[in-house]
C-alpha cells in the first residue's frame, strides 16, 4: 500500500476514534509496527495528528479549552449532543465520562434547568464549568489521571463511584458492536467505565455512526447494558437495526 493512502486511513481511524494503538494501526494496514510509528511521525510532524506513546491522537483531542479547535464530525456531533440533551430531566443527577462528542453536549446544555453533574473526566469538568449555570452542581471524581484521555481511573477513583446512584450515564465510546459490545482500547479506561454503568440507572451512548459495529481488545459490557442509542442518523435508518433488535431505544 502506498504511504499516501496509509496516511488517510490512519487519520481516518484517529478521527473516528480520536486514540488509536501502533499495533493496531499495523494489523489494520497489514505493515510492521516500525512502518506505522514512521508514518505517525511524518504525520505528527505535519501536525495533522499527534504522536503519542504507543500511538496516536486527533489534534483537537486534548485541547480542551479552545473553542476553537478542530473537532471531527462537529456538526454531526451537535445534532446528537442536542438529541442527547432531550433525555434529560429536572433535577437529574448526570454522569459524564469524556470524548468529544460528550464535550459538545456540555456546551449545548440548557441553561435553566437544575441539574447535578458527576465526571471524572478532567476536560468534562472544565468543560461543565465553563458551560456552567448557577443552577448546576458539578463534581469531579479524582484519581489516577490516564495520559491518553485524561480520564481519572483506579480504585479510588471507582470507590468514589461507589456512593453515587446516577439517573442517566453519557458514556464516551470508542467502539460499539451488537456482538462484542462496548469496548475499549485501555484496560483502565475500561474498568472506570464500567464502574460508572454499575452506578447509573440508564446508560446512554452518544456516538457518530462510523464508530458502529467497530471493536477493541477491552470489554467494557454487552450491548444489551446500553438503554439508549444516539446517532446522528434518522432512528429509523436501516443502518440502525442491529441495535433497534436488541431492544435498544434509538434516537
Amino acid at each position: 500500500m502506498e504511504k499516501k493512502n496509509r496516511h488517510q486511513i490512519i487519520l481516518n481511524e484517529v478521527h473516528i476514534h480520536n486514540r488509536v494503538l501502533l499495533n493496531d494501526l499495523a494489523g489494520i494496514l497489514k505493515v510492521s509496527t516500525d512502518t506505522v510509528r514512521r508514518d505517525v511521525k511524518e504525520l505528527d510532524a505535519q501536525k495533522k495528528l499527534r504522536k503519542v506513546h504507543g500511538g496516536a491522537i486527533s489534534n483537537g483531542f486534548n485541547i480542551y479549552t479552545d473553542r476553537t479547535r478542530e473537532v471531527y464530525e462537529q456538526g454531526n456531533k451537535s445534532i446528537i449532543a442536542q438529541k442527547g440533551i432531550s433525555l434529560l430531566k429536572k433535577g437529574d443527577v448526570v454522569l459524564l465520562s469524556g470524548g468529544s462528542t460528550n464535550l459538545e453536549l456540555a456546551k449545548l446544555l440548557p441553561k435553566k434547568m437544575d441539574l447535578t453533574f458527576f465526571t471524572p473526566s478532567l476536560p468534562m469538568a472544565i468543560e461543565l464549568l465553563n458551560s456552567a449555570s448557577s443552577r448546576y452542581d458539578v463534581f469531579f471524581i479524582g484519581g489516577k489521571m490516564s495520559r491518553g484521555s485524561q480520564l481519572a481511573t483506579g480504585g479510588g477513583s471507582i470507590n468514589m463511584l461507589s456512593d453515587i446512584k446516577a439517573d442517566i450515564c453519557f458514556l464516551g465510546t470508542r467502539y460499539l458492536d451488537v456482538q462484542k459490545g462496548i469496548t475499549e482500547v485501555d484496560w483502565e479506561i475500561a474498568q472506570m467505565k464500567r464502574a460508572m454503568i454499575s452506578v447509573s440507572k440508564r446508560l446512554v451512548s452518544l456516538t457518530i455512526c462510523e464508530k458502529l459495529n467497530t471493536a477493541n481488545r477491552y470489554k467494557i459490557c454487552d450491548i444489551n447494558a446500553l438503554d439508549t442509542l444516539v446517532t446522528e442518523l434518522d432512528p429509523n435508518s436501516g443502518l440502525l437495526d442491529l441495535y433497534r433488535n436488541q431492544n435498544i431505544h434509538i434516537l
